[in-house]
């Protein structure tokens, strides 16, 4: 099944009748990921009144603001006392807390100060489109980013992302960008990244990656795979990263 398949099944299974099963909040919690999937609220707009909602599916405010609460807490919406419930978006601050898991050892957290370092289309390998849950050989987006930490280079990101999303990517983009790489994902192609997976291993640095980080070759770093998920569990991106723990560490959010 290819991306375009994918989507139009999820928002047929999204806006049909209710599982039999869920509890109603759930209920209410997926068709507006359904709408919030479809584009019908962007990032930034506040989404409508809880009265307007409630009405529109069926249910009481206590049932609303239970599914309301649940995507807050996934940081999917953001309430502002006053103001109203607002999709969430990709700040700088909010990718540093929630997918920047990299601190230095005595527990100090900074903004990585991040390098292009190379970037091509190509065919996808097999990993890659199990990973991404695209077709053998179709075609990606590659790039390698280097993030240096109070002036030193700590961590190579090697990203891949499909060309099904994100046509016209260009290295421009990616180098030029004002915000976050997630922040670019949403505003500029509709896709927001709402959680990740993450699996971490060891590794001993190749040439290539020794001279990206200043290491010897065969120096022991830690590698991290992680798949990036928009709304339904949709992959979008697949990333391998490379974190040289001599003087930081990985922190899941889970420990944080």
């Amino acid at each position: 099944m290819n991306y375009n398949d994918k989507t139009a099944a999820i928002m047929r299974e999204t806006t049909s009748t209710p599982s039999v099963g869920l509890t109603l909040y759930k209920q209410v919690k997926r068709q507006m990921l359904a709408g919030l999937a479809s584009g019908e609220w962007k990032p930034g707009e506040v989404i409508p009144a809880e009265k307007q909602l409630s009405q529109r599916f069926k249910v009481s405010i206590g049932t609303l603001r239970k599914a309301i609460d649940e995507l807050a807490a996934e940081n999917i919406l953001i309430r502002h006392q006053g103001r109203g419930t607002f999709v969430a978006m990709h700040s700088r601050d909010h990718h540093l807390f929630h997918f920047f898991n990299v601190i230095r050892h005595d527990g100090e957290r900074t903004e990585p100060a991040i390098t292009l370092e190379r970037f091509a289309k190509t065919r996808a390998d097999k990993r890659v489109c199990e990973k991404l849950g695209i077709a053998h050989s179709a075609k990606v987006f590659t790039y390698t980013n280097l993030l240096s930490l109070h002036g030193a280079p700590v961590e190579v990101d090697e990203i891949t992302v499909p060309e099904a999303l994100f046509a016209g990517l260009t290295e421009a983009q990616l180098r030029n960008r004002p915000s976050t790489i997630y922040s670019l994902y949403q505003t500029a192609f509709g896709l927001n990244v709402i959680h990740i997976e993450e699996r971490v291993r060891a590794c001993l640095a190749d040439s290539r990656l020794a001279g990206l980080l200043r290491v010897q070759p065969g120096t022991a770093l830690l590698q991290i795979h992680r798949i990036a998920f928009s709304y339904h569990h949709q992959p979008v991106e697949y990333r391998l990263s490379y974190l040289n723990t001599q003087e930081y560490e990985y922190v899941p959010k889970m420990a944080q």
